[in-house]
């Protein structure tokens, strides 16, 4: 039996995932990063990606849009503001969210927030991609 850790995703509203796993991926605002059981320890914040959870019994997959990780050697927390497994994503929703997006940052506009609209468009690829 492979090595494994506890993995915790809590919402505002829900515990959204508890078990023990192989191992974790998801996107940080330094890069993307993979976690196995006996990591060194630290804390990260979430960069929006679609998230990789491998069970001894297969993969799942999720898109984390942001939040905060907790890394120790034998337990992962994640606290994200949102998460959504594949089956919860409305796929039109998504896309037109990514057009507006892309629509937005083209713009080059003095009034558009393109900061906002450049993590609407990460958040928006990533229901997208967790599709995939």
């Amino acid at each position: 039996m492979a090595d494994t850790f506890a993995l915790r995703i809590i919402t505002p509203d829900k515990i959204f995932y508890e078990g023990d796993v192989e191992m974790v991926e998801f996107n940080t605002t330094e890069g993307g990063v993979g976690i196995y059981k006996n990591h060194e320890p630290m804390t990260v914040i979430i960069r929006p990606g679609v998230m990789t959870i491998t069970e001894t019994e297969g993969e799942k997959k999720a898109a984390l849009h942001a939040g905060f990780v907790e890394i120790l050697q034998d337990k992962v927390t994640i606290l994200a503001e949102s998460i959504e497994w594949p089956d919860e994503i409305d796929v039109e929703r998504a896309q037109s969210a990514e057009e507006r997006a892309r629509e937005r940052i083209a713009s080059k506009a003095g009034d558009v927030d393109i900061d906002r609209a450049s993590i609407a468009l990460q958040r928006a690829l990533a229901r997208i991609n967790c599709l995939k």
